[in-house]
C-alpha cells in the first residue's frame, strides 16, 4: 500500500501519538486517493462510476473482505468506521460539476470533505467539536484553491473559507495554522510545500496545537 503523498500531510504525521498515526495515515490516504480519482479522469461519468464504486466497497467494507489494499486497512482499523467516511466521497463527487463551481456547491464539498475527514481525525484524539469541523472545511477550502484550475472557483473558495481559530491536536494543528496561511496569502503567490519558513510554522503549530 502507497505511503502518504503529500508532504505536508506527511508531515503531520510526526506530531501524532504513535498508537493513533496509522489510522491517521488511513485518513490521509483515502481522501489522497478520491482526490487523485477526480483528477485524472478526464470524462465526469467515469469519475462518477468509480466513485460509486468506492461508496458500495467502503458502505460494505466490514461485511464484505475488501479486494483493494487501501479500503482491507481501513476495515481492519478499530479506530475508525468506514460508515462515517461515506460523506467524505460525496464531497469529491461535488467537483464533478460544471465550472465554475457554486457558492453552494463549494459550501457541500467544504463540509463533506473537510468536515468529515476532520471529524474522523478528530475522533483519533478524543475531540468531537466546531472548532474541528470549521478547521477542517477552511482547510478543504484552501488546498482546493490551490488546486482547481478554474480562477473565479479558486478565489471564491479562499473568501468562503473561514478563519478557524483554537487550538487543536498536532497535526490538523499542522494543516490548519498553513492552510490559514495560504489564505492569508491569496492567490498571488505560489504554495511553496517544502519551503523552511513553511516547514517551520507548521512544526510550530504541530508542537503547540496552534
Amino acid at each position: 500500500m502507497t505511503e502518504v503523498q503529500d508532504p505536508e500531510r506527511a508531515l503531520s504525521l510526526v506530531y501524532a501519538p504513535a498508537k493513533v498515526r496509522p489510522a491517521l495515515s488511513l485518513l490521509w490516504r483515502l481522501d489522497e486517493q478520491l482526490a487523485s480519482l477526480v483528477a485524472r479522469t478526464e470524462s465526469p461519468a467515469v469519475a462518477q462510476m468509480r466513485l460509486t464504486w468506492w461508496h458500495e466497497a467502503l458502505r460494505t467494507a466490514r461485511a464484505v473482505r475488501p479486494v483493494d489494499p487501501l479500503l482491507q486497512a481501513l476495515a481492519d482499523e478499530p479506530r475508525v468506521e468506514p460508515l462515517e467516511l461515506l460523506p467524505l466521497i460525496d464531497g469529491w463527487e461535488v467537483l464533478l460539476d460544471e465550472l465554475p463551481l457554486r457558492d453552494e456547491a463549494l459550501a457541500q464539498f467544504a463540509e463533506l470533505r473537510g468536515g468529515t475527514l476532520y471529524r474522523a481525525a478528530g475522533r483519533l484524539f478524543g475531540r468531537e467539536d466546531r472548532a474541528i469541523e470549521e478547521a477542517g472545511r477552511l482547510w478543504a477550502l484552501t488546498d482546493l484553491a490551490f488546486r482547481i484550475s478554474d480562477r473565479d472557483t479558486a478565489e471564491r473558495a479562499l473568501a468562503m473559507a473561514p478563519k478557524a481559530r483554537g487550538r487543536l491536536p498536532g497535526p490538523l494543528a499542522l494543516l490548519t495554522a498553513l492552510a490559514r496561511r495560504d489564505r492569508r496569502a491569496g492567490l498571488t503567490r505560489p504554495r511553496r510545500q517544502g519551503s523552511p519558513r513553511r516547514v517551520l510554522r507548521g512544526a510550530l503549530a504541530g508542537l503547540t496545537g496552534l
